[in-house]
């Protein structure tokens, strides 16, 4: 099943768009920018194809929160004379945006969390023990004067 406009109205508690109107063109672009920014990170990283009942989830509230929220104006003022009349939104992106959180229920969250770099290859000269070799900016065994170990135990190496 994938996302109609007329699922879209449902979710906003609302009738759907006449067919052919802007409003319905409008969610039916909306539809396919959702879609097609979600396979874009999929096909990005590599993963799988997506689960289709969360696929539909995460593309129906990406474009509900659009609707809701389509600009980034916060605040809109209209003064006639001595009277004036205020109305606030919340800021939009502009744009429909998946959050992260919809990202992790897609499981396509691009890498993340701790990682380690070897400054050292596998053929270094230096010994397992010395500093360079633990990812300090200077070598203790002496490889960097002497092209070889000297230091630490460098000869028994």
């Amino acid at each position: 099943m994938s996302v109609t406009p007329a699922m879209i109205a449902v979710a906003l508690g609302q009738a759907a768009p006449e067919p052919g109107s802007v409003t319905e063109q409008q969610w039916e672009l909306w539809i396919a920018d959702a879609e097609m920014l979600i396979e874009d990170r999929r096909a990005k990283i590599g993963a799988p194809a997506v689960d289709a009942a969360k696929l539909d989830y995460v593309v129906r509230e990406a474009v509900v929160a659009h609707v809701k929220r389509p600009d980034d104006a916060t605040q809109v003022t209209i003064a006639v004379d001595d009277g004036s009349s205020s109305r606030s939104y919340r800021t939009g992106k502009g744009r429909v945006t998946i959050l992260d959180e919809w990202w992790a229920l897609l499981g396509l969250v691009e890498g993340s969390g701790a990682f380690s770099v070897d400054q050292v290859s596998a053929s270094s000269l230096h010994i397992p023990w010395c500093s360079y070799s633990m990812g300090a900016a200077y070598c203790s065994c002496g490889v960097d004067i002497a092209g070889s170990p000297i230091f630490e135990g460098g000869g028994d190496w």
